[in-house]
């Protein structure tokens, strides 16, 4: 009776519509005051000279986190990334040769410890501002991922992973308005981390800078991670 009703699941699954299913990786990064996102060149002669995300089909048997954490480490090398599903991706028409649905998946990393292991496809960060027409849909995708990651930062902590292990004020407000795509004020900028209590003074001034040496700062992790159940975010 078991295998019957197996075998009738089965038959039942054969009679739904075949839609491929791919995963897309959406990598930003920050670099010299700049949003950068990982991309490569599209090698599909329709897409010729476009920039396109590091994606793949989903294997029959593969969980999707896993296919996700599979395509980005054969397109980059990399495996110490972590990668949140975004969203979903299934206008009819958004594959030139018939509907494919995409799930997109993000991070949020340090370029400068992250090293690129493969590099085909001229695999390359490129800035986020200056990214126009792309292969596929991956413009939008790229934007829905930009929004997700600017409420992200306000909601969690996420943007000192990318900054020195020492930092200038400065340095995190070039970071936070890279992200947010926004000018802030200054004072009203520093005001809001002082209030949070959050940054350690280490007493050291930066080194060789263009500018007036500021400060440099410290994320009390252990701190927050004691009172992150009353954070409330960052509201600019």
């Amino acid at each position: 009776m078991k295998k019957n009703s197996v075998k009738a699941v089965h038959s039942l699954v054969d009679t739904y519509p075949k839609v491929p299913l791919t995963v897309d990786c959406v990598i930003f990064g920050f670099e010299e005051s700049k949003l950068k996102v990982l991309l490569i060149k599209s090698d599909l002669s329709i897409y010729q000279g476009k920039l396109s995300l590091l994606g793949d089909f989903v294997k029959n048997n593969e969980d999707l986190d896993d296919a996700a954490y599979r395509i980005l480490k054969e397109r980059t090398g990399m495996t110490n990334v972590f990668l949140d599903q975004v969203k979903v991706f299934g206008k009819p028409d958004r594959h030139p040769g018939g509907r494919v649905i995409t799930i997109a998946y993000c991070s949020l990393l340090n370029i400068q410890h992250h090293a690129l292991n493969i590099h085909e496809n001229e695999l390359d960060w490129y800035d986020y501002e200056s990214l126009e027409d792309m292969a596929f849909d991956h413009k939008q995708i790229v934007d829905e991922c930009h929004s997700w990651l600017q409420k992200r930062i306000q909601e969690h902590p996420l943007g000192f992973n990318l900054l020195p292990d020492k930092f200038s004020l400065r340095e995190l407000q070039n970071l936070y308005e890279a992200i947010l795509g926004v000018s802030l004020d200054r004072r009203n900028f520093r005001k809001k981390f002082a209030s949070m209590d959050l940054l350690i003074d280490t007493n050291e001034m930066e080194q060789d800078v263009s500018h007036r040496p500021g400060k440099l700062y410290q994320f009390n992790f252990t701190k927050y991670e004691k009172k992150k159940r009353k954070w409330i975010g960052i509201d600019f």
